[in-house]
């Protein structure tokens, strides 16, 4: 019977992170070095004092892999904001007990949380680093008959009569292909919701457009790329993210927005460069591990305008670092 594939992907999703490590096949940017995480640890202490240091806060984080991030963000400022790291109640954002497991070993005091909803109230600063990409998407495709709905059987990719009224281009010219995330777009909204009535800020990183994708759906397998329609749980499931939708959906609920800018930009303006040269200069035996990840986040032809950062605050507060 044929699935409609926001369904599929959910689905497929879900028994993936169940059955697998994400990270023998593909890697994210805490993993690719230590200065990421210790750079998003600076902006977090910077926009809690901007926020006024609520204590406590939560700080929370949705998809945290392996727990790198966070575990380097600590280290990395536990020393000059002990204030801050006073403050925060750790709280990640994560269904699946295998990695729940690996989290544990990186961050033992925090406290785990099957979705946002489930996290106590309060001013919270969030970071979500590669978590909307992974996010169910619906796809309608521009036929000569109209819009119709990509669906999966057996497969392969099937185009059915959408079940409801979804607005598409209307003239676009036959094979267009338009993306919709519903799930990441009622996530921003709840989570823009919760800022503006509780107060804080959200960092959303991850790859995509500002502008809406075509058909951007892709697996990994194995560290290579596979059928994203094959076996379902077999491969991770990924779709990019049309940043200009998610803010949409966060002003929408009342936040003010920040971006989308590239995450290069972003992270330089973090003082990606300076860390990375103090870095070297206490482990010289590392500076050219250390050199490349700093390449590979942030140069244009590698992760540097691919992937975005966008800011989503509650009214009132500054822009934050890396947006002004």
């Amino acid at each position: 019977m044929a699935e409609r594939l926001d369904r599929f992907m959910a689905r497929a999703n879900a028994a993936y992170y169940a059955s697998h490590d994400p990270f023998a096949d593909f890697t994210t940017a805490p993993e690719i070095g230590q200065v990421f995480g210790e750079l998003l640890g600076a902006w977090a202490a910077v926009t809690w004092q901007a926020m006024g240091a609520p204590d406590p806060v939560q700080l929370i984080e949705a998809g945290p892999g392996r727990g790198t991030l966070m575990q380097d963000a600590r280290r990395a400022t536990a020393r000059v904001a002990p204030a801050f790291w006073s403050a925060c109640r750790v709280r990640l954002i994560e269904f699946s007990p295998r990695l729940r497991q690996r989290q544990a070993e990186r961050v033992p005091d925090a406290t785990w949380h099957d979705a946002l909803d489930d996290v106590p109230g309060g001013p919270a600063i969030v970071i979500a680093n590669e978590f909307l990409d992974a996010l169910p998407i619906r796809q309608f495709v521009r036929t000569q008959a109209g819009w119709l709905e990509r669906h999966v059987e057996d497969g392969r990719a099937l185009d059915l009569p959408a079940e409801d009224r979804v607005d598409c281009v209307g003239q676009a010219p036959p094979g267009t292909v338009v993306e919709v995330s519903p799930a990441g777009q009622a996530w921003m909204s709840d989570l823009a919701g919760r800022l503006v009535r509780q107060g804080g800020a959200a960092l959303i990183l991850d790859y995509g457009t500002a502008d809406g994708p075509g058909d951007s759906l892709q697996a990994i397998r194995d560290g290579k790329p596979a059928d994203p329609l094959g076996e379902p749980g077999a491969a991770d499931l990924t779709a990019h993210v049309d940043f200009a939708a998610m803010r949409r959906a966060a002003a929408g609920a009342g936040a003010a927005c920040h971006g989308p800018v590239p995450q290069g930009s972003f992270l330089g303006g973090l003082g990606l460069a300076a860390r990375t040269a103090r870095l070297i200069a206490a482990n010289p035996q590392r500076a050219a591990e250390l050199s490349d990840a700093a390449s590979r986040l942030a140069s244009p032809g590698r992760m540097g305008v691919l992937f975005k950062a966008l800011c989503i605050t509650a009214p009132g507060l500054s822009a934050p670092p890396g947006f002004a």
